[in-house]
């Protein structure tokens, strides 16, 4: 007998919606924040990666994708992506790309630069991304921001559709940022070494 569905199985039409309001209106990246903090807040609190077992709609998604509409080749990930080295080497990376998120942020709020309506995509191409900011009564800065971590949040998908295609549907989630975040607050949490 099937199961029956919960709230949290549906999180991921969140995330699908996500992508779409970024389109429509870049302030709608603030909303991404929350999968930054609640799965942080629920590793301190809890000390369990219960946010990525259960309530990550990307992970979600990627498995909805992956099985259902069978768009997963269904292949183990490659063993280096694997590696503690890899995982931690994206996870400071991507934490360099954040930090210069709101590098970009502050001098946008201190006056030392224009607001820039780009997405990079990749951390490579900038997408003109001009139509997307239409409310002018924001400071600047919290549309570089959003800007920014919606560039973020498109390349991590990106990567993510990429890795569920050549191998399981939800190998994104063996060396995502957040994942990695959790696991070792988790690992410290519980005394073990990280």
């Amino acid at each position: 007998m099937e199961q029956k569905k919960k709230w949290y199985d549906y999180l991921w039409i969140f995330s699908s919606l996500y992508i779409v309001l970024g389109f429509v209106n870049i302030l709608f990246a603030w909303l991404g924040m929350l999968c930054f903090l609640i799965p942080l807040l629920i590793a301190v609190i809890k000390g369990n990666k219960a946010y990525c077992n259960v309530y990550c709609g990307r992970g979600q998604l990627f498995d909805l994708l992956g099985n259902r509409f069978n768009l997963s080749r269904k292949r183990d990930i490659l063993p280096f992506i694997r590696s503690p080295w890899f995982r931690y080497g994206f996870l400071i990376f991507f934490l360099a790309m954040f930090g210069n998120l709101l590098y970009s942020t502050w001098l946008v709020f201190a006056g030392a630069s224009e607001l820039k309506q780009v997405v990079t995509l990749l951390w490579t191409w900038k997408l003109p991304w001009h139509w997307a900011h239409t409310v002018t009564s924001v400071h600047p800065a919290m549309a570089q921001f959003a800007f920014g971590f919606y560039s973020l949040m498109l390349t991590s998908t990106l990567l993510g559709l990429i890795t569920m295609f050549f191998f399981k549907p939800r190998s994104w989630c063996v060396y995502c940022p957040m994942g990695t975040m959790t696991q070792t607050i988790c690992k410290v949490k519980s005394g073990r070494k990280a």
